[in-house]
């Protein structure tokens, strides 16, 4: 099964979107799968959590449920989650589909100490959510690079990425 990619940004042009979508070349032996698009999710409330879902629910329920593991990386959004990931998550609290799976944090922002409440808030919410936090991995634009598709960066960053999304697979 494949490890499923998650940017909370709503940019497609985003850094953290930048970033998964380069894993696939730092980890050629891995299959990668992005989830594209969490703007096409709607607003959650209790009452559209019924039968018929939206047709964008299931895609997303259906994407996590078939991936071995989930990366979610964000940005931080006046100090917390943008709401694009947050609604996310609130669809996947009445399925379970995150329950016991496992999951790596991951923020990417331009510099320290950026980024430290939108990871506890993530954190938070993925606990809420029963899901196994295999790791949570600050990263920073200063030491780790995205250029032509390929990660680069300081050797210490690039070696906790790679056993950060290595846990995901054990």
């Amino acid at each position: 099964m494949p490890i499923l990619t998650v940017s909370g940004s709503a940019n497609t042009n985003a850094t953290n979107t930048a970033l998964l979508k380069a894993l696939p070349a730092f980890f050629p032996d891995k299959k990668f799968i992005h989830f594209e698009d969490l703007t096409g999710l709607p607003l959650y409330t209790v009452a559209a959590d019924t039968n018929p879902l939206p047709p964008s629910v299931n895609v997303w329920r259906k994407a996590v449920t078939e991936s071995t593991g989930v990366i979610f990386s964000t940005p931080e959004y006046i100090h917390n989650l943008p709401a694009v990931l947050k609604n996310a998550l609130e669809w996947l609290a009445s399925s379970g589909e995150l329950v016991g799976k496992p999951v790596l944090a991951v923020t990417y922002l331009p510099n320290e100490p950026r980024g430290k409440k939108a990871m506890t808030s993530l954190t938070w919410s993925l606990k809420a959510l029963d899901s196994n936090i295999v790791a949570s991995l600050p990263l920073y634009q200063t030491s780790l690079e995205i250029k032509d598709g390929r990660i680069n960066g300081k050797t210490e960053e690039l070696e906790m990425l790679r056993e950060a999304i290595s846990l995901l697979m054990d």
